[in-house]
């Protein structure tokens, strides 16, 4: 059973579906060391509940997260050893890993400010619902940094195009709702009273679906970029030969032929 009493950032399950959001909304949602952390290692322990079905990341407040903070990483990196930053900067990608691999659909909930890291969650999230005010940026570069950070020049150019993901990634600029939705940024814009229940909806729709399937079509999407043509049809090949060996596919047969709804149990 995964953990819901997080200590750096607020977690509950209901009917399978897990909200998980940053909880410092006063200061926008930052990013600590130890909810870089926490965080990787509940995605990493999510993979193996079966009673999770979906995961939303939520807004806080009227935003999604401001980044790393400011005073509580920015500061001590600039401290840092050389062997010190390397293991901060494979922590935060280790993050980004833990979602790809978690074997859960994740639907980002955005409000408000998404940047910096709050940014990259966004984007190593599977859907992204947001709002009209929502502002999204990859800000390394404005912070002297490389705007190759936790995956962004491999997963960002995927989502939105290369040259779209190069002018975000090389001026930090903010990336509007209009923007990402017309990019492919966002599945879909809604307003700020409608998000909570939207993503609830999206959420318990996929929630309600072959959950083995989902799993399977996860790991194909984040499998499949470094493969060629002929091996991305192999792979799928056998993943759905897999698939096809589930208890969901029967009961899904026999629901057609009796002009039922199928209801899916993940086996």
């Amino acid at each position: 059973m995964i953990n819901t009493d997080t200590k750096h950032f607020l977690c509950h399950v209901e009917d399978g579906i897990a909200t998980v959001s940053l909880d410092r909304p006063e200061r926008k949602n930052p990013l600590t060391f130890d909810s870089y952390a926490e965080m990787r290692d509940w995605f990493r322990e999510l993979h193996y509940d079966d009673d999770i079905k979906a995961v939303i990341f939520a807004s806080n407040g009227g935003n999604f997260s401001s980044g790393g903070d400011v005073h509580d990483i920015i500061g001590p990196l600039t401290k840092m050893s050389m062997k010190e930053l390397l293991a901060f900067t494979r922590m935060t990608g280790d993050l980004v890993k833990a979602m790809v691999n978690c074997g859960k659909p994740v639907i980002a909930a955005i409000d408000g400010i998404c940047v910096g890291a709050g940014a990259i969650i966004a984007m190593a999230s599977d859907l992204r619902i947001a709002t009209p005010e929502a502002k999204t940026a990859f800000l390394f570069t404005r912070v002297g940094l490389a705007g190759c950070d936790m995956g962004a020049c491999a997963i960002l150019p995927r989502i939105i195009g290369q040259g779209r993901a190069a002018e975000l990634l090389y001026t930090g600029r903010s990336m509007s709702a209009e923007e990402g939705a017309v990019w492919g940024f966002h599945n879909k814009l809604v307003p700020a009273e409608d998000l909570a229940a939207e993503a609830r909806q999206w959420a318990t729709r996929i929630a309600a679906g072959p959950n083995f399937g989902h799993m399977m079509t996860k790991t194909m999407l984040a499998q499949e970029w470094s493969m060629s043509i002929e091996q991305a049809i192999e792979a799928e090949a056998q993943a759905q030969a897999i698939c096809m060996q589930t208890a969901d596919f029967e009961r899904a047969y026999h629901a057609f032929v009796n002009k039922e709804k199928p209801v899916f149990e993940g086996d």
